[in-house]
């Protein structure tokens, strides 16, 4: 990878792949073909500085990826790889933690969450006191304490 210019993203059978993380900490522009990519702290660093996006659709036609590949100047390809520098240190995991790490991106995209979930749980119960007879009904049942 690390003499690599462009490393193939492809989605895998599971999300919890590597070869995102191991494309950038190369320095390897990331090539991803997906359509429903779910990416690490997106709302951090802007991916489409130093990742390629290619739909899925596009990906099965003949020749496309390399002659995207191939369009692609070498100054764009040096500003991709620059960017990946800067952003390596969000996907590098490392004991112990350290600040800017992917432990810490992973706490600071947890912490970020908090607040819209906070939000939607309060917002979910505005109508609470104005539920109907049925609803009471199922709200009432008891609950067993302990099932012994």
């Amino acid at each position: 990878m690390h003499a690599s210019k462009f490393c193939l993203n492809i989605a895998g059978d599971t999300p919890s792949s590597n070869r995102l993380f191991d494309a950038i900490v190369s320095h390897c522009v990331p090539v991803i073909i997906s359509d429903e990519i779910e990416l690490p702290y997106e709302d951090v660093p802007d991916y489409s500085e130093f990742c390629i996006f290619v739909r899925t659709s596009d990906a099965v036609k003949e020749h496309f990826l390399i002659n995207l590949i191939r369009s692609i100047k070498k100054d764009e390809w040096s500003r991709m790889r620059e960017r990946l520098k800067e952003v390596e240190d969000f996907f590098k995991f490392q004991y112990p933690s350290k600040e800017g790490d992917a432990v810490q991106m992973i706490w600071q995209a947890v912490a970020r969450k908090v607040p819209a979930m906070r939000l939607r749980i309060h917002k979910s119960k505005r109508f609470s006191h104005t539920v109907t007879k049925k609803e009471q009904e199922l709200i009432s049942i008891p609950s067993p304490h302990n099932f012994w």
